[in-house]
């Protein structure tokens, strides 16, 4: 066991699992105040839940064995005889490397809350997590990142998760919104609960997201270094593109701008961070973000598709980018163990072709066994509250808590009598004189 090595993988293991709270602080803070508690519990959960499912069924089901490429066996149920002590490539224990992968478990699911906030039964959202997980996330894992997959067969590069993650969450999030349908009354573009919650999340995020990519090089290497370098640049190129993106259109730079554009940029360098140069980064990060920016403004307004908070405008389409510029920038002299240039350092069209044809196996997995599981799932129980829950706001509605004692007060505010008014007969001759000073003064008053 190489000990750098072990306690690297367990402090981004730690990064990646904080991911989740802020997460749940970058989405709570961009929905409405009557729909706080239930985004940030709904991210939250997954926590709680893709723990239990990845050590009762993910890991087996994920690394154990193999099943025509595409998924493992059940060989080792509630981890069941894994040889914890046993190392990897990378000298860690096993053990190490499940808690890892277990992370991503966790963090991908609740990327695709942000796209059904304030209209999702909270029963059916948990029911859909776990058949998901078995049905689609532990699958990908195998196709990909297991030695007997499919796709890893076929010679796909995803570093840190490009398909696995975020094409997947991505898409899960389109086909729920068009399942599900748009919201009865959308929210005014700027009406977000908390905006420094925004920042906060996204800070968040950022510094996670070197665990998950930094991490997935799995040892303390020049390859680590190189994605830690990457996804720094990516990322501040796609947060300084948003902000002119939304000058040039708006004339207004906007946090909120801003940071969807940062996580845009941490979600296209993800699948190329350990095979890039700092040039590659460049490139993917300002593409992921004017493809995110053009589907959000422009395209997604025409589906008629309500991704409320832009789960696959930028998770999805980011995910996209990154994962086939991969093809383009990808090159052994910053990483030698892939088996190719990519286009743009003279090896040809073949490994674009490759991660063409993985982002578009992925698509078509995930929309279609998504669809499969939300149609069997609706027959179990119901999938949207009531117009009345709605309405109200699943704070109340789902979990009978609001996220302070301020909602609704401007409301109330609005609408309170004042005593002046409810009592204006009682008034009248006190109030007489403020309302003709003129005369008053002239009275001698």
């Amino acid at each position: 066991m190489n000990l750098a090595n072990t306690a690297f993988i367990l402090v981004a293991s730690i990064l990646v699992l904080f991911m989740t709270p802020g997460l749940a602080f970058f989405y709570g803070g961009l929905v409405s105040e009557k729909n706080v508690v239930n985004t940030m519990l709904s991210v939250f959960i997954m926590t709680g839940v893709a723990i239990l499912l990845w050590v009762f069924l993910g890991y087996s089901l994920a690394f154990s064995g193999n099943v025509a490429g595409i998924i493992g066996n059940l060989h080792h149920v509630f981890m069941a005889g894994v040889n914890w002590a046993s190392v990897t490539a990378t000298h860690i224990p096993l053990g190490a490397y499940s808690l890892f992968q277990m992370m991503f478990a966790i963090i991908t699911p609740a990327l695709f809350v942000g796209a059904v906030v304030g209209r999702i039964r909270f029963k059916f959202l948990l029911l859909f997590l776990i058949a998901w997980s078995v049905c689609i996330y532990y699958p990908m894992v195998h196709l990909v990142w297991s030695p007997m997959g499919l796709l890893a067969k076929l010679g796909v590069l995803d570093f840190a998760g490009g398909t696995v993650v975020h094409i997947n969450a991505g898409v899960t999030a389109l086909v729920l919104s068009a399942w599900l349908g748009p919201r009865l009354a959308k929210d005014h573009p700027g009406q977000h609960y908390n905006l420094p919650w925004v920042l906060l999340g996204t800070a968040i995020l950022w510094i996670g997201w070197y665990g998950f990519n930094a991490g997935s090089a799995l040892a303390v290497n020049g390859v680590a270094l190189q994605a830690a370098i990457t996804s720094t640049v990516a990322t501040a190129t796609a947060m300084v593109v948003w902000m002119f993106l939304d000058i040039w259109t708006t004339g207004k730079p906007t946090l909120v701008g801003v940071c969807t554009g940062t996580l845009c940029g941490l979600v296209g360098i993800t699948p190329a961070a350990g095979y890039v140069t700092v040039l590659g980064s460049v490139a993917i990060g300002a593409v992921a973000t004017l493809a995110s920016y053009g589907f959000i403004q422009v395209l997604k307004p025409k589906l008629g598709v309500d991704d409320a908070l832009d789960a696959f405008g930028c998770h999805g389409v980011s995910g996209i980018v990154g994962s086939i510029l991969t093809g383009v920038f990808a090159t052994k002299t910053i990483n030698p163990t892939i088996a190719e240039n990519g286009l743009a350092y003279g090896g040809g069209w073949h490994l674009l072709g490759i991660q063409i044809l993985a982002t578009g196996i992925t698509i078509a997995l995930v929309a279609v066994v998504g669809s499969l599981l939300i149609v069997i799932l609706r027959q179990l129980t119901p999938m949207r509250v009531d117009a009345a829950e709605e309405a109200m706001g699943l704070d109340k509605g789902e979990h009978g808590e609001q996220v302070d004692y301020t909602v609704g007060l401007s409301e109330r505010l609005t609408t309170f009598q004042p005593d002046q008014e409810r009592y204006a007969q009682e008034f009248k001759g006190q109030l007489q004189h403020l309302e003709n000073p003129q005369a008053n003064h002239l009275s001698g008053r």
